[in-house]
């Protein structure tokens, strides 16, 4: 059940994208390289590839439009210590973007990321895994937290 017309509409790497593309606009449109830039990007890399592994180890939808369709409620590997892994490494993509950008107003991104993100995607997700999977989610959703 939706609850604003903007619920499960964007996929959220969409979502990354044109913020990424938003904060270069806004900024200037000039970038630089530095390692902590890459070191950004790899973490959220990692993160994003363990999230989907733990998700195709258990045969259940990554589709994040369609979170209804879930087959199994992952709670292993890095789902011990996120709810939303794959959130969490598209922030870090953002953060490591913002870096390159090198300008203090590029980091209204990755605010804007996570405020919209949870609004439209992570709470409306969380509706729709509790109403499938019940009180093993509302335990797991009280031993893990959201973000980190």
């Amino acid at each position: 059940m939706r609850t604003h017309v903007l619920e499960y509409r964007v996929p959220p790497p969409v979502v990354a994208l044109l913020v990424a593309l938003l904060m270069w606009l806004a900024t200037g449109r000039q970038w630089q390289w530095a390692w902590p830039v890459g070191l950004c990007w790899a973490v959220g890399l990692a993160i994003d590839a363990s999230g989907l592994w733990a998700f195709w180890r258990q045969r259940t939808t990554i589709n994040p439009l369609h979170p209804e369709r879930a087959s199994a409620l992952v709670e292993r590997g890095i789902y011990r210590h996120t709810r939303n892994p794959m959130y969490l490494g598209l922030l870090c993509l953002l953060l490591g973007w913002t870096l390159a950008l090198g300008q203090w107003a590029a980091l209204l991104g990755p605010l804007v990321f996570v405020a919209y993100i949870t609004r439209f995607q992570i709470v409306p997700e969380e509706r729709a895994l509790a109403a499938h999977f019940g009180a093993a989610y509302d335990d797991y959703r009280q031993r893990v937290r959201r973000w980190l």
